[in-house]
């Protein structure tokens, strides 16, 4: 999930240089609220299913899988979305003289490109190993 916020917060961020229209704006905004809210079910289903059955069960597991699959189709199609909206080289010519022209803004994006890193990667790890009722 937090890979997902970080895109998102870039895509957003990034967005401001492209001539986007209102529509545009709205699919945009759409393709980022999918992609978070399937992640979102993903993440019940997974710790339901986890809470469920300590056992392995093929129904769970292709609920799983199912689950994650729906991420994985909503992706690749944000990805594509991605590509007809910001497939503008007037954009990325309009990012580069900004970020050239103004060097501290630059330097501030790579420092939220660390920090964003950091986030990341710092994300709390489900342990294994811990009892599935909470140690109860």
């Amino acid at each position: 999930m937090r890979i997902h916020i970080v895109a998102a917060l870039y895509v957003l961020m990034l967005a401001r240089f492209f001539a986007f229209t209102r529509t545009e704006y709205t699919i945009l905004l759409l393709t980022i609220g999918g992609v978070i809210s399937a992640e979102a079910v993903n993440t019940a289903v997974e710790n339901l299913a986890d809470r469920i059955s300590e056992k392995r069960d093929p129904h769970i597991k292709i609920a799983k899988d199912a689950a994650a699959g729906a991420v994985l189709i909503l992706a690749v199609f944000s990805v594509l979305i991605a590509l007809f909206l910001f497939g503008n080289i007037e954009g990325f010519i309009s990012m580069y003289n900004f970020y050239g022209s103004h060097p501290l803004n630059l330097v501030g994006l790579v420092l939220i490109t660390i920090i964003a890193i950091i986030f990341i990667v710092t994300a709390p790890r489900k342990d294994k190993t811990e009892n599935r009722d909470g140690g109860k």
